[in-house]
């Protein structure tokens, strides 16, 4: 296994370039071909989501692959490679297992324990196997991770600490209140109709609002979510469907607004938001400047972390300080609270700066969940994270020499059945009786030569290090390579591997 990790987060970049270097699904599946046709990469896996993006990939050079994978990373994303490099992290086999894991199980989200990452790793390795990019490694990596978020949130209380980003989002706007009390009788806007806006809409039926408008592009896509709030039992929400070209006279009655589309420009400008509002909005005001940190880095830096196990803590290299504007938020009473969860993102910052608005978007809800307290099964799931990928690189190295022992199995049944027809042509007297009783004993002989050395040689295998004894079963039994290999691609082709 030669699992490598390359990616982005907003543990490693502000939010500035991670709405930058988002990728749209189209975008994606272009990225996991061209990563494919790359000389060091033979599979290949992106997760993109709204905080992160990662490209995994099983290569067969580490310092070539850092290289390209970074390259196709900015290439894909519209970021320059120069300005997008300081913010990559590189993990590496077992710590590339190790990330994705710990990702699974909401350890490294924005809100820790959150459990929307795993549909969206599911959607990850529903693209690979789409694109035909992910192969036997990184199915079964995963299908593992998919099972270990899942342990993770069914065997310990993780579901306490974690929380999706729309039940965090509206927590930030109710600014401390019971987010119940605070939406009770409010009309909300949702703005798209994808997964994260439905959960958003759901969320919102759930805590209590009185109406939900829906706008979206696809008028379809808006009359379906409203067909399910619809169905949702115990909520007794009003929702409607309206066409994008709405959303101006939808804002001015509006006490909430939610939005999470997938465009590439501002969906609502700071003057539209004013304007909804009845006020003016000055835009040549500026805004103060603040200090923030980002942690500066080159390729070969990558590869001296992983290389001297430190990758994980790349943040906290030598770092560098840049200047960014930040706008000041309004002071008065909240008059429209907005929340924006879309990356690149949906609503105009400086709308912070409009009286009367309170808008939260990605990057302060990674400032207000920094703070956030971490629950005692944290613990816990790291323990189980451990565990897990322990195993799942034992299981990785036994499988490495299974080939191999079925290609020796193989030469040892070849070897009876040449015998016994030798054994015809010398006896050809026997009756089928005798026959079958003497080709019995012969493979029970040989099964029984065989089975210490490959029960043990799957048990050597599995333990660190252990990828050498395949090779070394091959050299002592002479067992032609080709075989070894047409195994492999055998039970790499079988349809019903890598798939739950």
């Amino acid at each position: 296994m030669s699992l490598l990790v390359v990616g982005l987060s907003h543990r490693s970049a502000p939010v500035s370039v991670l709405e930058r270097a988002s990728l749209a699904a189209g975008t994606q599946a272009k990225l996991l071909q061209d990563t494919l046709a790359a000389e060091p990469a033979t599979e290949a896996a992106v997760l993109a989501t709204c905080n992160r993006i990662e490209l995994y990939a099983d290569v067969d050079k580490f310092h070539a692959g850092v290289a390209e994978l970074s390259t196709l990373l900015a290439q894909h994303s519209g970021v320059g490679l120069d300005e997008l490099t300081p913010y990559l992290y590189v993990h590496y086999e077992d710590r590339a297992v190790h990330h994705l894991f710990s990702v699974a199980c909401g350890l490294d989200s924005m809100v820790v324990g959150e459990g929307q990452i795993l549909g969206q790793i599911k959607d990850a390795l529903a693209l690979g196997q789409e694109t035909h990019t992910a192969g036997r490694l990184l199915n079964d990596l995963f299908q593992q991770a998919l099972r270990v978020g899942k342990r993770a949130h069914s065997e310990t209380g993780i579901d306490r600490a974690g929380q999706s980003l729309v039940t965090f989002g509206l927590q930030q706007l109710a600014g401390g209140a019971d987010p119940a009390v605070w939406a009770g009788g409010k009309r909300a806007l949702v703005i798209g109709a994808g997964s994260m806006s439905s959960l958003a809409a759901a969320t919102l039926a759930r805590t209590g609002v009185s109406e939900i408008v829906v706008a979206n592009r696809t008028r379809a896509r808006a009359d379906r979510l409203v067909e399910i709030l619809h169905q949702a039992d115990g909520t007794g929400v009003r929702a409607q469907a309206v066409e994008m070209s709405a959303v101006a006279d939808e804002l001015t009655r509006a006490d909430v607004v939610v939005s999470c589309t997938g465009a590439t420009g501002l969906v609502l400008t700071a003057e539209a938001v004013a304007g909804a509002l009845g006020v003016t909005f000055d835009a040549a005001v500026e805004a103060p400047a603040v200090t923030v940190t980002a942690a500066p880095a080159d390729l070969d830096q990558h590869a001296a972390w992983v290389e001297n196990g430190s990758a994980a803590s790349a943040a906290s290299a030598a770092v560098t300080t840049a200047r960014v504007t930040v706008p000041a938020q309004s002071t008065g009473p909240v008059r429209l609270a907005l929340l924006d969860l879309a990356m690149p993102r949906d609503i105009d910052g400086a709308a912070h700066r409009i009286d009367g608005v309170r808008l939260v978007d990605i990057e302060s809800l990674a400032e207000a969940s920094a703070d956030a307290p971490m629950a005692a099964d944290v613990d816990q799931v790291r323990t189980i994270v451990a565990d897990e990928v322990a195993a799942f690189g034992a299981a990785q190295r036994a499988a490495h020499v299974a080939p191999t022992v079925v290609a020796l199995r193989t030469m040892a049944a070849d070897v009876v059945a040449g015998e016994i027809a030798r054994l015809d042509g010398r006896l050809p007297d026997l009756n089928e009786k005798q026959r079958a009783e003497i080709t019995q004993t012969v493979r029970r002989v040989v099964d029984k030569l065989l089975h210490a050395p490959t029960v043990r040689v799957k048990q050597l295998a599995s333990e660190p290090g252990g990828a050498g004894y395949a090779d070394a079963l091959r050299e002592l039994f002479d067992l032609d390579p080709q075989t070894v290999a047409a195994v492999s691609r055998a039970d790499l082709n079988d349809p019903n591997r890598g798939r739950s």
